[in-house]
């Protein structure tokens, strides 16, 4: 079948999905495997715990799912998948011989997105795949668009604030401390006015991206907190080591050597930072951090700019 067969619906801009089919018959991958291979990335697993394993450590675009395997079924996988923040959103669509309604009814409850008829018809399985992941990266472009800012990519203010009272609670279960760096970019608006806006949005982003790289851990978000300040949240860190990542900042920050002529701080743009770090307390929330930063921030600024406070 080829790429101009007609009828056939194709995912958002030709972009090829990750597609993982799971079935403890072989031959049944194969033929998945034939019919998608051309337009898709194809994945096996022969059972459900390599299925979850595999959707925990490289999340795929879609589950092609037999519903009835030994040990962990296909409602059994595809319930524990959407239990998961990291794994709900992917869309599964169960291949069955099932004819039983009471049973169809159980793979929509347990979160099905459509379903294929075994055996399989290659055109119906090639549109149905081509139709829902369509939606799956439609669906992803908004998440960007809604938790990413738009000029530096990094997360934006809706996906900190979010962030934070996840990361809160989750350190307060683990008796945990959570660190927080709130940045300032220095005399920024003397940049914009001697350098122009187009300079300040440049530097903005190279900012950004100098602190994104510092993140090193899956769980350590750097986000824009508002104009030319950034935030950074530090899950189950020391005051030790937020400070050494703050140190880390500021000298990537330094190494860019953006120029500010109107800086009375340094040649190049600096930041001032506050870092602030506590053990969560139930009965309180993350804006105490917010404020302890924020009050380690203003010192910083006030005794110089261009160094790290920290309390």
């Amino acid at each position: 079948m080829n790429q101009d067969t007609p009828g056939l619906a194709r995912p958002a801009a030709g972009r090829r999905g990750r597609i993982l089919v799971v079935d403890d018959q072989p031959a049944n991958i194969v033929v998945a495997h034939q019919i998608l291979r051309e337009r898709h990335d194809v994945f096996m697993a022969t059972n459900g715990e390599q299925a979850l394993e595999f959707c925990r450590a490289t999340p795929p675009d879609m589950l092609l799912l037999d519903v009835e395997m030994p040990g962990l079924n296909g409602m059994d996988v595809c319930r524990r998948l959407k239990q998961d923040p990291m794994t709900q959103d992917i869309p599964v669509i169960f291949v069955t011989g099932l004819q039983n309604p009471q049973e169809e009814v159980a793979c929509w409850e347990a979160g099905a997105a459509d379903f294929v008829s075994k055996p399989v018809t290659p055109i119906t399985l090639l549109n149905r795949v081509n139709a829902h992941l369509t939606l799956k990266f439609q669906a992803d472009q908004l998440r960007v668009l809604a938790y990413h800012d738009g000029l530096t990519g990094i997360a934006n203010r809706r996906n900190f604030d979010e962030r934070l009272d996840k990361a809160w609670r989750h350190c307060q279960r683990a008796r945990s401390t959570l660190a927080l760096i709130l940045s300032d970019v220095d005399l920024f608006k003397k940049y914009n006015d001697s350098c122009g806006h187009h300079a300040g949005d440049e530097c903005l982003r190279q900012v950004a991206s100098a602190i994104q790289d510092q993140m090193r851990r899956p769980y350590d978000l750097a986000a824009r907190y508002g104009g030319e300040e950034f935030v950074c949240l530090l899950p189950e860190t020391t005051l030790a080591g937020a400070v050494t990542v703050a140190i880390k900042i500021d000298a990537a920050v330094r190494a860019l050597h953006i120029q500010h002529p109107a800086s009375s701080v340094d040649v190049c743009v600096t930041l001032s930072q506050g870092v602030a770090v506590i053990e969560p307390d139930a009965g309180e929330d993350g804006e105490r951090l917010l404020r302890l930063a924020d009050d380690q921030l203003y010192l910083a600024k006030r005794t110089g700019r261009g160094r790290v406070c920290a309390v």
